[in-house]
């Protein structure tokens, strides 16, 4: 794989995951543009361009959100609602990615809108291969939302 500079936005409150998560996507070589948060606050501030993350533009949302679900602040599943309600973020591709292997955190989900439901596997080289296989899909085969999609009106509107 080839690096990309693509930014991912990185939502885990544990420091040794996002390590793990870190050190998974160098070795992949998917990007060097990796943006960490550390609770649903700031991830919420992150992409609704507002707190400390202001300076942010919103034609230029991260390719991708790694979201874990038990968060300081503001839980993931009301990260994964906020963003999936709101008309120019519930584009951006949001991967659940959680150590919840419970089926109530996963239909929430789907119900909210995610794009992807991982559960984190235990044994080192099973998630680096985990990372791998979605950062390939989501970062080199999956077509990214355009621009359009981001904008504050629905498709057709005024036609």
């Amino acid at each position: 794989m080839s690096i990309k500079n693509e930014e991912i936005l990185l939502v885990e409150d544990d420091p040794a995951d996002a390590e793990l998560t870190l050190m998974a996507i160098a070795r992949e070589k998917l990007t060097t543009n990796v943006h960490v948060v550390r609770d649903g606050a700031e991830a919420l501030d992150f992409v609704f361009c507002r707190g400390s993350h202001a300076e942010r533009k919103f034609d230029r949302p991260p390719k991708l959100i790694l979201l874990d679900l038990k968060l300081p602040k503001v839980s993931g599943h009301q990260v994964l609602r906020a963003i999936k309600s709101d008309i120019r973020t519930r584009s951006i591709p949001v991967v659940v990615l959680t150590s919840s292997a419970q089926d109530r955190d996963l239909v929430e989900c789907y119900r909210l809108g995610t794009n992807s439901y991982i559960q984190k596997p235990v044994d080192l080289q099973k998630f680096q291969d985990t990372v791998r296989n979605f950062g390939t899909y989501w970062l080199q085969v999956n077509q990214p939302p355009p621009t359009a999609a981001f904008l504050d009106s629905e498709p057709g509107a005024g036609t």
